[in-house]
């Protein structure tokens, strides 16, 4: 049986990690985004805005790792979004549109009590290398 190799994927044009993890790793032809959140990749700190605009950030950090990976959000086929509040729902469905105009990932999305750093929304995505 052929070992799988694992591949750590680290690009400077998202947000940098807040913990002991990876911005995703590659392995068997799939590639498995760590949950990224509404950072500045610059600063560090969550963008103003609100919900739509961590929504953007979120998937902007999560498009910049795919593609250090030699993906793109084309190839995702599962997506889990853990939202604070599900009254925003609709707000965040409006941005995550914009980026899964065709053939859209399966998604989980679930209401959760609090995320790390005091963001809004967490965005996990598995795609295909």
């Amino acid at each position: 049986m052929e070992e799988i190799r694992k591949e750590v994927i680290q690009t400077p044009e998202a947000a940098a990690p807040i913990g002991p993890y990876s911005q995703a790793i590659k392995a068997g032809g799939i590639i498995y985004v760590a949950g990224e959140k509404g950072l500045d990749p610059k600063t560090g700190k969550v963008v103003p805005g609100g919900i739509q605009a961590e929504t953007r950030q979120t998937l902007e950090n999560i498009q910049a790792i795919l593609k250090a990976a030699g993906s793109s959000l084309d190839k995702a086929v599962a997506s889990f979004v853990f939202m604070t509040d599900l009254s925003e729902f609709a707000a965040m469905n409006e941005v995550y549109a914009q980026y899964f105009k065709v053939m859209p990932p399966g998604r989980t999305t679930v209401q959760v009590a609090a995320l790390p750093a005091g963001v809004r929304i967490e965005i996990t995505v598995f795609a295909l290398a």
